[in-house]
């Protein structure tokens, strides 16, 4: 795969999570409309809940399918045991998370049971779709990927939005609640028969019950799985312990939901260019080549969408939880709202993608025991400061322990990645990037005092985009990064 390939996958990718992210901004929008803040609160707390079990359940399998599928002889031999052991794993995994949310005695007597098994359905069949993901990256035809991830955004959004067309408004019906996650397990299907569709153009997709290439395949996704577990502990499990610590979760969750569900499509971005990057990269390191400007370029991309995310966050929290939610959800002179937590959520939001390059990096030189190590780490801190900070500050608490554990993974994980595989980044590199993110933040800033209402937010999101292209056109960063 040339860099050009790497960059037009990559393209592919964020165009789906843009349009992906316009549409679950109307999901959002429409969910903060119909629904009460405490049942909000528990549409929020369900899909966080279930984060950590789905990442379990994906144990790291997409790293390495994409690998061994793309150098497999018989590409659909090991496709189809790669189905089988995605199948079994998601089955326990979330058979896991269903019976413990029933157990608890926290949760008895509120909505939160019955909507993570409803809510399951999405995690099951997003991941399922996940495998079948890989026959589009190995034959760099990640538009049909494009295709099945907005007709399924649409379908859901549509679906949520009848709610709203048929007048329902703050309602307080959990029949309500249970629909709008049903109507997300639906769009999920969905995506998976699209994506099945779409795949068996490319390759007969069907189980294969080996049981040497199972094994095989799970050894090689363990590290992976345990890397990618400890990062979904410290970067999702803070929504749930708020469920458990605080008597209040729902209205809690109401307001931090929402910010992580945001902050989410920015921690995704950085994965699917590493994804795209990962067997080029392996192949070439493999083969004793020089990567380092392939690195780069690679890091040089992250940091630009990281510092992209960090800057609206930081500087447009207001009038975009506005735009996301309702009123009701803003901060006001006597207690925090989500535009406080997303204007916290800010420095996650950039140093994500510098973890995610050494957690790759890393990765691709098999030192997963020390990335574990760290990661297990930076789990158990989170988890003591979210203990210790949550009862009393809720999700301020929640959002602070994200920043303190994400500058001690960055500072780190990034001298270790760097220690195991060099990168080409020059002063010409730094200063680019620079003048580009300084243009983006005044460009902000001049925008921010006029946005005043959801219309003036719109065009101003339309004014940005227009101005980051022109500041990455000006700025030659499509030469530089292609």
């Amino acid at each position: 795969m040339s860099s050009k390939q790497i960059a037009t996958s990559t393209l592919w990718q964020m165009g789906s999570q843009i349009v992906m992210a316009a549409l679950s901004i109307l999901t959002v929008k429409f969910v903060a409309i119909g629904l009460t803040q405490e049942l909000a609160g528990n549409y929020n707390s369900a899909y966080g809940y279930l984060q950590l079990f789905g990442i379990l359940a994906d144990f790291g399998l997409y790293a390495v399918a994409v690998r061994e599928v793309s150098k497999a002889t018989d590409k659909e031999k090991v496709l189809g045991a790669l189905l089988v052991l995605r199948t079994i794993i998601l089955l326990l995994s979330l058979g896991a998370a269903i019976l413990f949310v029933w157990v608890m005695p926290q949760w008895k007597g509120t909505p939160l049971p019955m909507s993570v098994m409803i809510a399951s359905l999405v995690p099951f069949f997003t991941l399922l779709a996940g495998i079948i993901r890989t026959v589009f990256q190995v034959n760099y035809k990640m538009h049909f990927v494009f295709i099945a991830e907005v007709t399924q955004r649409i379908l859901t959004t549509g679906l949520i939005g009848t709610f709203i067309i048929l007048g329902v408004r703050q309602s307080t019906d959990v029949f309500h609640l249970h629909m709008m996650l049903l109507f997300g397990g639906i769009g999920a299907g969905f995506l998976f028969l699209v994506s099945l569709f779409y795949g068996g153009r490319f390759m007969h997709i069907r189980p294969t019950f080996d049981i040497e290439i199972i094994k095989r395949l799970l050894k090689l996704a363990a590290p992976f799985g345990l890397a990618y577990l400890c990062l979904a502990f410290y970067r999702q499990f803070d929504i749930t312990l708020i469920a458990l610590l605080r008597e209040d979760f729902e209205l809690q969750n109401a307001y931090y939901g929402f910010v992580v569900r945001m902050a989410d499509m920015g921690f995704i971005l950085p994965t699917f260019l590493l994804n795209s990057t990962l067997p080029i990269l392996s192949e070439r390191d493999a083969k004793g080549e020089d990567t380092s400007a392939l690195l780069g370029k690679t890091f040089m991309m992250i940091l630009i969408i990281g510092t992209v995310a960090f800057l609206f966050a930081a500087l447009w929290s207001r009038p975009l939880i506005a735009l996301l939610t309702t009123e009701q959800y803003l901060s006001t002179a006597t207690s925090a709202g989500s535009d406080t937590a997303l204007r916290l959520i800010s420095i996650p939001l950039l140093l994500n993608g510098v973890i995610l390059y050494s957690f790759y990096v890393l990765l691709n030189r098999h030192v997963w025991k020390r990335l574990v190590l760290t990661l297990f780490g930076a789990a158990l801190l989170s988890l003591g400061l979210n203990i210790y900070l949550i009862p009393d500050y809720g999700f301020v608490g929640a959002a602070t322990v994200s920043i303190v554990v994400h500058i001690v993974l960055a500072c780190a994980l990034l001298p270790q990645a760097l220690q195991e595989m060099k990168m080409s980044l020059s002063f010409a590199d730094i200063r680019l990037w620079a003048l580009f993110s300084g243009g983006v933040a005044m460009g902000l800033g001049l925008f921010a005092p006029i946005l005043t209402n959801e219309l003036s937010t719109v065009i101003g999101l339309i004014a940005m985009t227009i101005l980051m292209v022109a500041l990455g056109w000006g700025c030659k960063l499509h030469k530089k990064l292609l």
